[in-house]
């Protein structure tokens, strides 16, 4: 199949996505406060090689070559974070002048340059003086968040119509408050279950607030999602799947949706009940303009007994012997289509943007370029896969690469690249891949 950008519709969006701690840098200057990732990258042996993101793409300081750079690609609505301890240091109480000008920079020179801003509200980085106050696992986090949310509509609304309440909540609550790999680092079922229930009800809550104050906004909000598979058709195996897809699927959306929290399959979950307060049920829903899937592969999943609460486990990649990224994820596009079929089956689900997807390779600079023919394969064929969806009568409405510049990737560190534009962090310099220029063409106005 010949991809064209035509073959979506004229108001099809097309972007990319980046997050502020992922590439900012300037991590402690003109008044910002810590984040819970400038605290745990300090923390040894977290991080690939102790690496950490306090300069990253110094995006800060060289915005303005990179939203040229991003204009002469001919990318038209850019999705970024907003960095929540450059605007409040402490989390609440007094603004930062210097942070919220910042943004308003950002925001001023992309409309400039005809590049419509999509904001991201919460991409991970919690305020540290929050988190010392307990942070997702407080219930005043959501009250924290309302006011942060309600700053930023306030400095930025007039200018800003697209709004992302969370990022992947999912992940930040797994992965920082039950495996403790991501920041704050905490390890336990009911840090987990106590950080999920306060993300979900502030995802509805701030959602309330940006319509509240400004009723033509666009508002969604982003969920991670993965293609499940059992390993075998072996009724343990099928089961194992099906939790498997609670945690990775289900679990956040459903309460956005209505439905509550999905606990039937996984009976350690209903231990989410006590954090749940008179009326809660309704506080967490909300009816988003979209919702934001962000997907990149599948997961096979069998039967393991020595799983806690799960009795599930995920069947690496690497040992099914497929095609990887660096990442160690199998190479997989179809995924995106079945994740974008499964979403639009909900009842009353609202139309849905692919607010992240992407890939990394190791790329090589060769004679000042960089040539990544297996992410152009992988662009190529994913989008294919969100045009088949469409065409079966899907609502998807956008696509927004992850990402514009190769960045800190986390735990990772700098070592999985996934930009379209190669950034050498030494130097700073940038080259722009082959799939970036691949990704131009597609999105060239065609005469």
């Amino acid at each position: 199949m010949i991809l064209t950008k035509d073959s979506f519709g004229e108001d099809f969006i097309w972007g990319v996505s980046t997050a502020a701690y992922q590439i900012e840098g300037a991590h402690d200057i003109h008044g910002k406060g810590l984040s819970i990732w400038d605290t745990f990258v300090k923390k040894k042996n977290k991080i690939f090689k102790n690496q950490h993101g306090d300069i990253a793409c110094d995006f800060y300081n060289r915005y303005i070559a990179d939203l040229h750079l991003m204009h002469s690609l001919n990318i038209r609505n850019y999705r970024f974070s907003i960095a929540w301890s450059r605007i409040l240091p402490q989390g609440t109480g007094e603004a930062n002048p210097s942070g919220i000008d910042f943004y308003n920079k950002l925001i001023d020179l992309s409309l400039e340059l005809g590049i419509t801003p999509w904001i991201t509200l919460y991409h991970w980085d919690l305020p540290h003086a929050l988190e010392q106050r307990g942070g997702w696992i407080n219930r005043e986090v959501t009250d924290w968040f309302a006011d942060y949310v309600a700053l930023c509509v306030k400095h930025f609304g007039d200018r800003v119509k697209n709004w992302m309440v969370l990022n992947e909540p999912a992940v930040f609550s797994a992965a920082g408050y039950f495996f403790g790999v991501h920041a704050p680092g905490k390890k336990g079922i009911d840090y987990f279950l106590a950080a999920a229930h306060h993300a979900s009800l502030a995802q509805a809550k701030g959602a309330r607030i940006i319509k509240s104050l400004q009723p033509d906004s666009t508002v969604g909000t982003t969920f991670s999602c993965s293609h499940i598979e059992p390993f075998t058709g072996r009724e343990k195996d099928i089961l194992a799947a099906k939790k498997a897809d609670v945690l990775l699927n289900r679990f956040f959306i459903e309460p956005l949706l209505g439905m509550g929290y999905p606990t039937d399959e996984i009976k350690i979950l209903r231990r989410i009940e006590k954090y749940i307060k008179h009326n809660d049920e309704n506080e967490l829903k909300f009816d988003m303009d979209f919702i934001g899937v962000q997907n990149y592969t599948r997961e096979i999943i069998r039967h393991s007994l020595f799983v806690p609460y799960l009795r599930a486990k995920i069947v690496s990649a690497k040992s099914r012997k497929v095609e990887l990224t660096a990442m160690n994820w199998e190479v997989f596009p179809e995924s995106m289509y079945h994740v974008l079929k499964k979403f639009s089956a909900y009842p009353n689900i609202p139309p849905l943007i692919v607010t992240e997807n992407g890939a990394a390779f190791p790329d090589e600079v060769v004679n000042n370029q960089v040539d990544d023919p297996k992410r152009v394969q992988y662009l190529q064929s994913t989008i294919a896969q969100v045009l088949r969806a469409k065409q079966e009568g899907v609502q998807v409405n956008g696509y927004f690469a992850w990402t514009f510049l190769d960045n800190f990737e986390w735990a990772e560190g700098y070592h999985p690249r996934f930009g379209l534009v190669y950034v050498d962090f030494e130097t700073q310099q940038r080259i722009v891949k082959s799939s970036g220029h691949w990704y131009a063409d597609l999105l060239k106005e065609k005469i």
